[in-house]
């Protein structure tokens, strides 16, 4: 019976122990991939699919060259694949047989690190969830910068663990296979790619031995997470998986960092979206975002850590000030400013760089760039000398000039380096005697040739004969077959070709075991004394490390700087006495893509006593949901400690941003666009507290009119409550019945949008006054988005009929005598903090009506039928009041 060949039984046995991935299997110059796996690859990668023997059949194989395969590997990735990475251990040249070859590296979304599948400022960060006792545990990494954090929950509160994983946006989510049904409830509706692990790894004492085998550590008090089992458990965990799938010691990842949410304000993902923090809500897109118009860093890492500090605003004064003294004196200095990013501007990526030397993927090139950033640092440091700001004199100090190893690569590599580590030209010939000896013999060998080649056309008389080289057959003379009648008898004949043919003497053998012996032993010497030098570079990783994070923040400070001074931001007070003040207010966005000038500034006057609630009404498109998202950004900005786009800005500290902005189906869940809504609405409710800061559009408009209405005046009463909330909130909203409220309850006050309006055509003035708006214009604002004057015209006498009936009745109520006799009794109900009745309104209309009714001119039945009608009413009423 057949068997399969030596090299597929290999392949076997390797696929066996890696058969969830598509093995990218080396043969030669190629990966190759077999049977499903190149069934598989064919398709998703558009590549030709052939066939091999196997020994017992032919069977699919398709391949890749090696030296392009991370663009395959990208698209594999992005339809989430992964891949095991098979190479030949063994040099094809000094065995005989079947080449060693082993699983050097497993690929998967989570645990890239090739500049080509990263984004350059964006992390790519693998997470781990665990639970342990009464805890949620994080820990998640990113591979291609060594940072690793982890932070730990109370399960009640699931709602943090979701909104960091939709804040870390991690590209692969380890969870422990036993606990998927419980964990998966958690994930985002944005699904990552998961992947599941033994619940072995993720156990207490599995985690936390691997964690102490790892840090060379007796215990984790110095990282923090020694009392933090759950922590502790997704961080042991995810740690075993890197192991498992890189194949190397790892030796980048040198500690964690465990955090606690409270350090930073926690913004739940709908906030995030809302306000488009890092990404646009329609294209996703950076443009068009906060980030968008803040980034003006010059460095990978400062861009990349200008979003977390984007996405995790600061929680305490001292923290946020220092951040702002800094950019301060930034602002003042526009000579260093520009100094500093254009030496920032030459420096690398050391984060990644020292990643991928960590994991024996990097080259001489990387380490060409971290020598050409060691060069840059005593340069920054003396740019950085006047400063006096406590934070820009901290990163000074921080910046380690590595003198000694900066010397070390200055005297080692070349000024080009190729990709390749095993093709030479990666060390100069000074660095090391025996190397200029191997290349200068190499050198004049190759010199010698030239000259032989001469000598032999004079000896010979044959003008077109030539000195070659192959790999096959090394050095040769190649006399085509016109002028083989004079070849010398010394020529022995070593190949024939169809035109020519190639022979050797006895002096050309000589010296080719001289060139070629020299050319392989220099090659060989130079990867070794790559070797040597990288050793030296991971020596110092600790304070690499360092200065790279020093490096990002500056290059962040410098960016803040940079916006403050061009778009004319101003620097916030921070106070903590519950006011917002702000005088000519911008959004940060917004004015960027207007022209110059045009944008309508806003002054914004909040607080948490008597003007904590403001309603804003006023028409569609008119600028409410601007001027809301305007303040939370500015709120927000002063918690990054950056600058403000205003005249002049007083920010209160906050604990949380809420947004409650527009709302869509989610078909995927089968919640309708109100579910959403109320969804939003209760989170915010049972999450916000007097130190919140919430803005909230057209709450309860997916349903009737009434439910609508009583929901958000429900919510508004809710919020203004200081026994309840008593949250700085900001309400837009066309239901014109909450400005009432004003008058019902203190701490409520009305603006709205001026709105110019004449011969039925309106215009937006974009300015927000004290204040109720006098009606929303929608059909004015339909008109302008281009419906049919036959349907404006039509809708226009739909709601004058609408107008004289009890809807309009309801709007234009005025207070009635028995409310102002009562009014007494309403503001000790306003002390109490208890819910004002909205239902007595329409019980009122009734009322009015039942009084105006001309019951001595009316016939029996015209009395009954108003009687009935009345009575249907106030049941209707009482049924809704229940409900509420």
């Amino acid at each position: 019976m057949p068997k399969p060949t030596p090299m597929f039984e290999q392949y076997q046995a390797i696929k066996a122990e890696y058969s969830e991935y598509i093995l990218f299997f080396r043969l030669g110059d190629f990966y190759e991939m077999f049977f499903d796996d190149a069934l598989i690859a064919s398709r998703e990668l558009e590549i030709v699919l052939t066939a091999r023997d196997s020994g017992t059949e032919r069977v699919p194989m398709c391949g890749v060259p090696y030296h392009s395969a991370s663009t395959y590997l990208a698209k594999l990735l992005s339809k989430g694949y992964k891949v095991a990475i098979c190479e030949q251990v063994e040099d094809p040249k000094a065995v005989k047989g079947l080449v060693k070859r082993e699983v050097v590296r497993v690929v998967t979304p989570g645990t890239v690190i090739e500049d080509n599948l990263l984004q350059e400022k964006v992390h790519n960060y693998l997470a781990a969830v665990a639970e342990a006792g009464n805890a949620l545990g994080l820990a998640y990494v990113d591979l291609s910068t060594g940072e690793f954090l982890a932070t730990q929950f109370p399960k009640q509160q699931t709602a943090l663990l979701t909104s960091e994983l939709a804040r870390i946006r991690p590209a692969e989510l380890y969870l422990p296979e036993e606990e998927y049904s419980n964990l998966a409830t958690l994930i985002p509706c944005e699904r990552h790619n998961i992947t599941f692990g033994p619940a072995l790894y993720f156990r207490h004492d599995q985690a936390y031995g691997r964690l102490l085998e790892h840090f060379h550590l007796q215990n984790l008090h110095a990282f923090g997470c020694e009392d933090r089992p759950a922590a502790t458990c997704a961080a042991g965990a995810i740690l075993q998986y890197l192991y498992e799938t890189q194949k190397n010691a790892l030796t980048h990842l040198r500690k964690i960092v465990t955090y606690e949410t409270g350090e930073f304000m926690n913004l739940d993902p709908a906030t995030r979206r809302n306000l488009e923090l890092t990404r646009t809500i329609r294209s996703q897109e950076l443009n068009g975002s906060l980030l968008g118009v803040l980034d003006l860093t010059v460095t990978a890492s400062g861009g990349r850590l200008l979003r977390t500090w984007v996405e995790q605003p600061l929680t305490t004064v001292a923290a946020i000030q220092t951040r702002q003294t800094a950019v301060a004196e930034l602002t003042l200095n526009m000579e260093i400013r520009e100094r500093l990013q254009e030496a920032l501007k030459k420096t690398y990526d050391l984060q990644r760089i020292l990643s991928k030397l960590a994991g024996n993927s990097g080259n001489a090139r990387d380490l060409l760039a971290l020598k050409n950033t060691l060069v840059k640092i005593p340069v920054i440091k003396t740019i950085l000398q006047p400063l006096t700001a406590k934070r820009l004199v901290q990163i000074r100090a921080g910046l380690d000039e590595q003198p000694e190893l900066t010397d070390l690569l200055c005297r080692a590599l070349t000024d080009d380096p190729p990709l390749g580590l095993k093709e030479g030209g990666m060390i100069r010939s000074s660095f090391h005697p025996e190397l200029e000896k191997l290349h200068q013999a190499s050198t004049q060998g190759k010199k010698w040739v030239a000259a032989l080649e001469q000598q032999e056309r004079e000896r010979t008389g044959i003008k077109s004969l030539k000195v070659g080289y192959n790999q096959v057959f090394g050095y040769y003379i190649e006399v085509t077959k016109a002028n083989l009648d004079a070849v010398p008898a010394d020529y022995i004949r070593k190949q024939t070709l169809a035109n020519c043919e190639r022979f050797i003497n006895q002096t050309l053998k000589e010296y080719e075991d001289l060139i070629i012996n020299a050319h392989d032993k220099s090659i060989a010497l130079e990867y070794q004394l790559f070797l040597e030098i990288r050793e030296q570079v991971l020596a110092r990783i600790d304070q690499l490390q360092t200065t790279a994070a020093f490096l990002a923040e500056l290059d962040c400070l410098v960016a803040l700087a940079e916006v403050a001074v061009r778009y004319n931001y101003v620097k916030p007070e921070i106070n903590e006495d519950g006011r917002i003040l702000i005088l000519d207010g911008r959004h940060p966005v917004v004015e960027r893509v207007l022209p110059r000038g045009s944008f309508v500034p806003n002054d914004t006057a909040i607080d948490s006593r008597d003007n904590r609630v403001q309603i804003i009404t006023g028409p569609n498109m008119a600028g409410k949901s601007t001027y809301m998202r305007q303040v939370a950004l500015i709120v927000l900005l002063a918690h990054i400690g950056s600058f403000v786009p205003a005249k002049s800005a007083d920010i209160s500290l906050v604990d949380r941003i809420f947004t409650r902005v527009g709302a869509s189906d989610d078909l995927a869940t089968g919640q309708s666009t109100f579910m959403v809504e109320m969804n939003e609405v209760a989170y915010i409710l049972n999450h916000a507290t007097a130190k919140s800061f919430l803005i909230l559009d057209e709450i309860g408009r997916g349903t009737s009119t009434f439910d609508g209405l009583s929901i958000a005046w429900a919510v508004v009463e809710f919020i203004n409550n200081l026994k309840r909330i008593g949250a700085k909130t900001l309400v837009a909203t066309h239901y014109h019945e909450l400005t009432e409220l004003e008058q019902r309850l203190e701490g409520v006050k009305n603006y709205h949008v001026a709105v110019q309006h004449e011969n039925g055509e309106i215009t937006f003035l974009r300015k927000i006054l004290p204040g109720s708006a006098a009606k929303s214009y929608g059909i004015e604002v339909a008109q302008l988005a281009g419906l049919p004057r036959e349907i404006t015209d039509r809708a226009r006498e739909i709601l004058k009929t609408l107008e004289k009936n009890e809807l309009s009745e309801f709007h234009e109520l005025k207070q009635s005598k028995g409310e102002k006799e009562s009014k007494e009794g309403k503001a000790e109900q306003r002390q109490a903090g208890q819910q004002l009745p909205l239902f007595e309104l329409e019980a009122d209309v009734v009322l009015e009506e039942l009084k105006a009714f001309d019951l001595m001119n009316a016939t029996p039945l015209e009395a009954f039928n108003k009687l009935y009608q009345w009575q249907e009413r106030l049941k209707n009423i009482d049924h809704k009041a229940d409900s509420a």
